[in-house]
């Protein structure tokens, strides 16, 4: 009987993990500078920095915001927590925007200018091909410079 609860127990973890999206043993730090201040990243399986494919997830607080930018390769967003504004385009708010929910995903193809941003804060899971770059439709909205 003992052994019939712990299984139990133990399915009902698994679940509510999987439910929350949750992923145990992540390492959270500052996202790359090539990203506005104040988000945290944690790499999930593979190595942005490297050739082949990665997932990321990326952590953005409230009033967090990516002005316009693009990138080299497709770009598969899902949202694990909190809701994402996203928008295709080269001007942020023109109306040209979805929020995205929990579990509501999108993919920015390759070379499409897009922004994302967040009022109440949001845990994205990013799936593409590296090494990543980001390109900012504005020169002066890029951070690194």
């Amino acid at each position: 009987m003992r052994r019939l609860v712990l299984v139990a127990t133990v399915a009902l973890l698994a679940g509510s993990e999987a439910q929350t999206g949750a992923k145990v043993g992540l390492s959270w730090g500052p996202a790359p500078n090539s990203l506005p201040r104040g988000a945290k990243i944690a790499v999930v399986s593979g190595d942005p920095a490297r050739a082949g494919p990665f997932v990321i997830r990326l952590r953005f607080p409230p009033g967090y915001s990516v002005p316009p930018h693009r990138h080299p390769s497709d770009e598969h967003v899902t949202v694990v927590n909190g809701a994402l504004t996203l928008g295709m385009g080269t001007v942020m708010n023109d109306g040209r925007r979805t929020v995205l929910g929990r579990g509501d995903s999108i993919v920015a193809p390759a070379g499409m200018n897009h922004y994302a941003s967040t009022t109440q804060g949001a845990t994205v899971q990013i799936s593409a091909r590296g090494p990543f770059q980001i390109v900012y439709v504005n020169r002066g909205d890029d951070p690194r410079l």
